[in-house]
């Protein structure tokens, strides 16, 4: 809009600009209440496109819900120690928390022999680490 045309420029001199004698247009009614007001009435419309998540819960997800943030299977055990560069002797040693994994999980399968240190894993992973000859130190919060 060239700034001319806008009502600003247009009205300058007239008292109210053209909204009336008391009052219109100036405050929070003018702009459907203040703050999040009208969330889930008149500004609903709102919510739905740029706040779909405002209200409720996710039913699915509790609040006391605790969960590592990062887990590996047993499976990829030799690929994150081929990509290390660690040796597959029988003294190599994998400290997954350091790697940023708070859990190992016993899916796959393992073929090198490690010494893997992690916060906690399943008995599945450690029988199948125990299986390939490693062993796991469970617990480690270094």
């Amino acid at each position: 809009m060239p700034t001319r045309l806008r009502k600003i420029r247009r009205m300058r001199g007239s008292r109210h600009h053209g909204w009336g004698q008391v009052g219109q247009h100036r405050q929070s009614g003018a702009r459907g209440g203040s703050g999040n007001a009208g969330l889930d009435k008149h500004k609903w419309t709102w919510t739905v496109k740029y706040d779909p998540d405002h209200f409720g819960r996710d039913r699915f997800r509790p609040p006391g819900q605790k969960r590592p943030a990062r887990w590996i299977n047993a499976g990829g055990l030799d690929g994150l120690a081929a990509k290390i560069h660690l040796e597959k002797k029988g003294g190599a040693e994998l400290n997954l928390l350091r790697l940023g994994y708070g859990r190992l999980l016993g899916g796959g399968e393992v073929k090198g022999s490690y010494r893997i240190l992690v916060p906690s894993c399943t008995k599945s992973a450690q029988a199948k680490v125990e299986k390939a000859g490693g062993e796991i130190v469970t617990g480690s919060r270094e």
